[in-house]
């Protein structure tokens, strides 16, 4: 099979870029425009998401309504405008780069958990008003919580056509990448399987359809791949499921060639993408919406029909997430390939001198050897190289504006990913350049002792990433630390690497169940100063039977294989427990990724690998 991400060099064509896409100057103008134009509509405000109608993290350039309106281009966010103030909600990912990237001046930066958009608006309009939202880019979960916090202020939310959408002259054009096949031997089931396994779960709920809009789902029900999204192979598209198995999938018919629709076969008819709400109108209820993910548009389409609505999960979302042996097999492998290519990334990183190598080397360094593998489809997200002050931004991007030397005394907060046909990978590693201070040693073990604690973590079933979040904290809240992220998120197969609904964090309300795959990545950060994280990806796994023990134990099965860096360890910080564990997992990498190196790469993982 072609690797549909890839060029006709066998290279990928993404690659990522350095241009600055950021550009705050331009918010003010657009504000003055947005707000012109509501105030013709008689509103008082409206919403503007960074979310599209898939309510996906990633989304297409035409969909980059957010960054468009106020330059911020992080991965989630909304704007709130009124006639004399605006604000961005952000969380505590993005605290540091929602002041680099709005002008302060016309954006208030407001921290979403703090100070929810409901509550700034109740604050805002004492004298009530219209604000309008796009129903395509909301779901009902969200708009009932905001309207439960407004009620009897007067403020209402109404459904609009999107204002920016009016506003936005050279707005890219919607995304044509091809839609593919992917391999069932990979996938460890058939399209037709799962679409009857799913089929037999809205039978028994008394459902005779479900709306799947999420991308990653309808990719995942489907065995399709798509290049829509940037670093996501998913195609941009909705699909209908019927008790009967049978599936209508809504996307361009020049997306799909004779290959891919021989794939799908007759259980699946593609329809053209502006037919989605006349086929939602012709269904026969109940039919299950999500809630917490379809569009509000979704339910607004049925009920004006008559169609009566059910609410539920999304029947691919758990079954997505707990990967079966076949994916796990093939995603234990792209982590070996991956780990191979960050060694030998990390070989050479170490024989730079400080001041010699900046961060977009450092990028670009790092691709190079990903793409060497000459399995690599994409990477599975822009790469984060943060040295210095930058390593305190979490999901910082290097431009060719903000790119800055590694110097001595800075630490590298280094988080990268691939995307290959047999997994999706992400891995950080936090790196001394030259000769680390007492104070970043000090904190770095403490990130350490974290991770080391999730990785050995053991717990009954029925649990959740909130009941093992505190285990990756407690090091870092001993000294009064913390950080503003969760400590792990959901990763697909070839698909989203952040994947729901699993995660581990205080909100993480989802059971770990077996298959699950996760992301462990405590991390601390000093704004102005450094920043540190240490992540490896995870697979939940049926523990080992103790003796005397209770049945049913879960724990996690690691699967990112690169040293982590000793010269920022504190020995001394370590229990007997926590050195045991690091040192085993040394030797685990040395055993596992040794083989694939050679010369002085294989020289270097021995040194890295070595006993603490």
């Amino acid at each position: 099979m072609t690797a549909p991400l890839q060029g006709s060099d066998g290279m990928p064509e993404a690659i990522q870029s350095f241009a600055e896409t950021a550009s705050p100057d331009q918010g003010p103008p657009r504000l003055a425009k947005l707000r012109a134009a509501l105030a013709e509509d008689g509103l008082a405000g409206c919403l503007v998401p960074r979310a599209d109608a898939h309510q996906g993290e990633c989304v297409a350039a035409c969909d980059e309504r957010l960054a468009w309106l106020t330059g911020f281009t992080g991965s989630a966010g909304l704007c709130a405008v009124l006639a004399d103030a605006a604000a961005m909600f952000v969380d505590g990912r993005y605290r540091a780069q929602i002041r680099i990237q709005t002008d302060p001046d016309h954006f208030e930066a407001r921290d979403s958990r703090e100070t929810p958009p409901e509550e700034w608006l109740r604050d805002r309009l004492a004298d009530g008003g219209a604000v309008g939202f796009d129903p395509w880019l909301h779901t009902r979960g969200e708009i009932d919580r905001m309207e439960q916090a407004l009620e009897g202020t007067g403020i209402e939310l109404r459904p609009i056509p999107n204002p920016v959408d009016r506003l936005w002259d050279d707005r890219p054009a919607p995304p044509m990448g091809r839609i593919w096949a992917y391999p069932e031997e990979l996938a460890g089931e058939s399209h037709a399987a799962k679409r009857e396994r799913l089929a037999q779960e809205l039978r028994e709920a008394g459902h005779r359809a479900a709306v799947i809009t999420l991308a990653d789902s309808v990719a995942w029900l489907l065995n399709i791949r798509g290049a829509d999204l940037p670093r996501t192979p998913a195609p941009r598209a909705f699909a209908i499921l019927r008790d009967t198995g049978e599936t209508a999938l809504f996307a361009d018919d020049a997306k799909i060639d004779a290959e891919t629709r021989a794939h799908l076969g007759d259980g699946v008819a593609v329809l053209p993408p502006d037919s989605f709400a006349a086929e939602l109108r012709q269904l026969e209820g109940p039919v299950r919406v999500t809630r917490a993910s379809a569009p509000i548009a979704v339910e607004e389409e049925l009920r004006a029909a008559g169609v009566a609505v059910e609410w539920g999960a999304d029947p691919c979302v758990l079954p997505k997430a707990a990967k079966n042996a076949a994916e796990l097999a093939a995603t234990r492998e792209a982590h070996l390939r991956d780990g191979a290519a960050m060694c030998a990334f990390l070989a050479w990183l170490d024989d730079q001198p400080p001041g010699a190598v900046t961060e977009i080397d450092v990028v670009e360094r790092l691709e190079a050897r990903r793409r060497a593998t000459g399995r690599l489809l994409d990477i599975s997200f822009d790469t984060i190289a943060g040295s210095g002050p930058h390593g305190a931004i979490i999901h910082y991007r290097v431009t060719e504006n903000s790119n800055r030397t590694l110097e001595a005394g800075d630490l590298l907060v280094l988080d990268s990913g691939g995307q290959y046909l047999d997994g999706t990978t992400d891995v950080t590693r936090t790196l001394a350049v030259g000769a680390p201070g007492a104070q970043e040693r000090a904190v770095f073990t403490r990130v350490l002792q974290g991770m080391i604690a999730i990785s050995r973590a053991r717990w009954p079933r029925g649990l959740a990433g909130r009941d093992l979040d505190a285990l990756a904290r407690q090091p870092l809240w001993l000294a009064d630390l913390d950080y503003g992220h969760g400590t792990g998120h959901g990763v697909g197969v070839c698909l989203s690497v952040h994947e729901g609904p699993q995660g581990i964090g205080p909100r993480a309300e989802i059971p770990l169940e077996p298959g699950m795959i996760l992301s462990n990545e405590p991390g601390h950060y000093r704004e102005g100063a450094f920043g540190i994280r240490i992540e490896n990806l995870v697979a939940v796994i049926e523990a080992d039977p103790l003796p005397g023990g209770a049945d049913g134990r879960l724990c996690f099965e690691t699967l990112t294989f690169v040293p982590i860096d000793r010269r920022l360890i504190e020995p001394g910080m370590l229990t007997e427990p926590e050195r045991a564990w690091l040192d085993g997992y040394h030797r685990s990498c040395l055993e596992r990724i040794g083989p694939l190196l050679d010369g002085a790469e294989r020289e270097w993982l021995e040194r890295a690998a070595a006993p603490l």
